[in-house]
């Protein structure tokens, strides 16, 4: 998607026009030795504050756990996989703890959201994990995600929290990520070994080029595991979601008040648009197992942007879990579109024609009441 497609021209247009962030922080500038460097997230969470009261839903992927805990627990050197599962723990609950006491300040809950890559490529699990994004959302928490170090194995890792910040922000269904750096964005190399290196404020497409001047961590600092090849991966990842990324120093305080403001950064435009992405993916990718039959009123709220409520569902065919791809097709037999199944063929058929408030009672437990949310749905011809 170039620039002339896309309204955002600058890291500072992208930001003033979100309405949904994902901030992703890293342990090069939020762990000093053993301690978190408080007046940083202090400043931070005043960005936030400030972001929230504007209307903008944001959520914080946090690194510095393992950090933290390796030094605690006295663990030197390169650690093997269980002892950086084991330092995770015991850093976890000092980071959240230090998050928390930054938006105590701004009446902030913090909730801490810890994924593994099954939660982003398993659909069941997803759709669990957006449905916890969007609750907190609604309650007017902030979502503190962070990598399940301790239960993740080495087949089951993201590898670093870059990678982990893209799938968090198109789970949340967030349109703009910013990963908050040790460099004030991109460059045609790296800038601390070249002092001809330019940045570059705007990147259109991610090319080759791109990709080979990006580098790995920065070795003096001690901590991390991504660099800027990580970040330049997870933007790629994050544009074909839809979302655009900012690259910007996190070495300043209020980093967000200063991109406001015009700071030195780089905006990647993603290659996709949300819903063209989405609808890509639904429609085109995932092989219906199962056929839900609806009403003419049920399809009629559907071509109007509704979610596919009991009420309007009349037959049940095939058997199929929660998360999975179906058919939605009205009694003439017509595919009018196809979705993921907000409950498992069994429940849908018990509480097919009832209204909403019905499930419960029918059920014996309460869930969100569409049989398939309206983002999970894509309708033929529309």
């Amino acid at each position: 998607m170039s620039a002339a497609e896309h309204s955002l021209q600058s890291a500072r247009s992208a930001l003033a026009a979100a309405r949904r962030v994902v901030v992703k922080v890293g342990s090069a500038i939020l762990v000093e030795g053993d301690q978190v460097r408080e007046p940083f997230i202090a400043s931070l969470a005043g960005d936030i504050a400030a972001l929230r009261a504007r209307g903008v839903e944001t959520a914080v992927v946090t690194s510095g756990a393992i950090a933290l805990g390796r030094r605690r627990l006295g663990l030197e050197g390169a650690l093997r996989l269980d002892e950086k599962q084991a330092a995770s723990a015991a850093g976890q609950a000092i980071l959240v703890q230090a998050w928390q006491r930054a938006f105590d300040a701004h009446a902030v809950v913090v909730a801490q959201v810890l994924l593994t890559l099954d939660d982003t490529e398993n659909r069941r699990r997803y759709l669990n994990a957006r449905a916890t994004f969007a609750t907190l959302l609604e309650l007017e928490a902030l979502p503190l995600v962070n990598e399940n170090d301790t239960i993740a194995t080495a087949e089951i890792r993201y590898g670093d929290n870059d990678r982990l910040a893209a799938h968090a922000a198109q789970i949340a269904g967030a349109d703009l990520l910013v990963i908050l750096s040790d460099i004030d964005g991109v460059y045609t190399s790296d800038p601390r070994a070249d002092p001809a290196a330019r940045r570059l404020p705007l990147i259109e497409r991610v090319t080759a080029e791109i990709e080979r001047a990006a580098t790995g961590p920065n070795a003096a600092a001690g901590v991390g595991s991504g660099g800027m090849a990580s970040k330049i991966a997870a933007a790629k990842i994050a544009g074909l979601a839809g979302v655009a990324t900012i690259i910007a120093s996190g070495n300043v305080l209020h980093p967000l008040r200063r991109i406001e403001e015009g700071a030195a950064a780089t905006l990647i435009l993603p290659s996709a648009s949300r819903e063209g992405a989405r609808r890509q993916w639904i429609a085109g990718r995932l092989k219906p197992v199962g056929r839900i039959v609806i009403d003419a009123g049920a399809e009629n709220a559907l071509r109007r942007g509704s979610s596919l409520l009991p009420a309007g569902v009349r037959q049940v065919v095939g058997e199929f879990q929660r998360g999975d791809a179906v058919t939605v097709a009205g009694e003439d037999g017509r595919a009018l579109g196809q979705g993921l199944a907000a409950f498992d063929s069994g429940e849908i058929a018990a509480i097919a024609g009832k209204r909403s408030d019905d499930i419960e009672a029918t059920l014996g437990y309460r869930r969100r009441p569409a049989v398939i949310e309206r983002n999970d749905l894509v309708m033929f011809g529309s």
